[in-house]
């Protein structure tokens, strides 16, 4: 997720298969701004709540497990947990009200972001001096609160705010591809370090 700051001391760590979280993210969030941004004409509440349905919940579900399994503390992982458990409950509610309209859509976007921004950034702030991944945290946490309060304040219009939720999943997903190759690079130089170290 977003520029990875590599291990400058002891006290801040790049776990080995780690990026592969961010990287799965990615590829997820930047799907989700592909179908929209080349689907422009077909923006409306319902094709809304559908993309965003299928990123929560796949996303939802990466976040969890993959985060559950490579993540470093374990506060983290049940963070990462509780974070995907509210993505696959947002889209599966997405999923299940397809034609309640724009206004479900901005509700649920809305609260997923808050929510899940909110638990991103905490990690960010309170890993930020142990984990190489934290200030990606906490980019990642600040940019998806943003979104739920821009949500907040938008005219009710379908396709500007199905267009936000497609920006967002952009930027969103270059960010997170670039600390996924930031983060495996950080963990592999620690890896050849403690190599050498043990061999000398």
């Amino acid at each position: 997720m977003a520029t990875a700051v590599p291990a400058q001391g002891p006290s801040i760590h790049a776990h080995s298969r780690y990026w592969v979280v961010p990287a799965v993210r990615a590829v997820v969030a930047l799907a989700a701004g592909a179908v929209i941004t080349f689907t422009r004409d077909a923006h409306t509440a319902t094709f809304g709540l559908v993309v965003f349905g299928v990123f929560a919940i796949v996303d939802g579900l990466a976040t969890a497990i993959l985060s559950w399994m490579l993540a470093g503390r374990r506060l983290t992982r049940t963070l990462f947990a509780v974070q995907g458990a509210i993505g696959v409950i947002a889209g599966v509610l997405a999923l299940s009200l397809t034609g309640a309209g724009l206004g479900l859509f901005l509700y649920l976007v809305t609260v997923w972001a808050a929510l899940t921004g909110f638990l991103e950034l905490y990690n960010g702030i309170r890993e930020r001096r142990r984990d190489a991944a934290a200030r990606d945290w906490l980019t990642i946490g600040v940019i998806t609160a943003i979104l739920a309060l821009v949500l907040l304040f938008i005219p009710a219009d379908a396709v500007l705010a199905i267009g936000l939720f497609g920006a967002w999943a952009v930027v969103v997903g270059v960010f997170q591809g670039i600390g996924a190759a930031t983060l495996r690079g950080a963990a592999r130089t620690g890896d050849g370090s403690r190599g050498a170290e043990s061999g000398s």
